[in-house]
């Protein structure tokens, strides 16, 4: 089966696909209990591999850490985009690193310089259209590092568009679900999506999606399954709303 999937994929990058790089930490990596939904490939929706070649994107996408892999919010998200755009192939580039500060994407560093390299191999079958972001939670237990949120994160997306293209970004709200630990360890991450919200405002073609009602798998940190699957539609509906050439 696995191999029909790979054939099959392999048949259609003769054709442009519509390209998205997936950035953050690990909610963007995605920590939820896959389910034999997630393994359903979707129609014209594929992933950039690990070994940087392209299949179906069936769950995990992502490959950070491989004890801990899950359902992310990348499919859902290429499946509303797909649907809207019938004709159009939607390819994912996963370079999240769970657990990882924003100071860890800084330019020029590993994350960076990887995500760059894996999204221009992806270009080589298409033309990158968006960034998707969610990170965070590694910067909300420091006040001087919520406070620097904003100039960091506007750095880094500079850069990443002066060497990608000017794209739209989107990005997402910390689980509100952090303000209710009882640990208290995340104390500040309502700051932290104050920082988040205000980028959509300071930043150009910037969008910000609210993680409102959506539920954690147990652990008040992680966002679960159900969650992620409404979140990837969120961010899809943002990035419509900032890229009105979809179709």
């Amino acid at each position: 089966m696995r191999y029909f999937l790979l054939i099959s994929a392999l048949a259609v990058f003769g054709q442009e696909m519509e390209l998205f790089l997936l950035i953050g930490q690990s909610n963007m990596a995605g920590r939820g209990v896959i389910e034999d939904q997630d393994r359903v490939p979707f129609p014209r929706v594929f992933t950039l591999t690990k070994e940087e070649t392209w299949a179906p994107a069936v769950e995990p996408i992502h490959f950070d850490r491989p004890e801990r892999l899950g359902t992310g919010l990348g499919r859902s998200f290429a499946r509303v985009l797909a649907e809207a755009a019938p004709s159009t192939k939607i390819g994912l580039i996963p370079a999240a690193m769970g657990g990882s500060s924003l100071d860890e994407w800084k330019v020029g560093g590993k994350l960076y310089t990887d995500a760059v390299r894996r999204a221009r191999v992806a270009m080589k079958n298409g033309r990158l259209r968006g960034i998707l972001w969610h990170q965070g939670e590694a910067d909300s237990m420091k006040l001087e590092l919520i406070r620097s949120y904003q100039p960091r994160w506007l750095t880094v997306m500079a850069a990443l568009r002066a060497e990608l293209g000017d794209v739209p970004i989107v990005v997402g709200e910390l689980g509100q679900f952090l303000y209710t630990r009882e640990k208290n360890d995340y104390a500040m991450a309502r700051m932290v999506n104050e920082q988040l919200a205000m980028l959509a405002v300071n930043g150009s073609r910037v969008a910000f999606v609210s993680s409102f009602d959506l539920g954690h798998k147990g652990d008040v940190l992680h966002f679960d399954s159900a969650g992620l699957r409404e979140f990837g539609r969120r961010y899809a509906y943002a990035f419509m709303g900032l890229d009105g050439g979809w179709k």
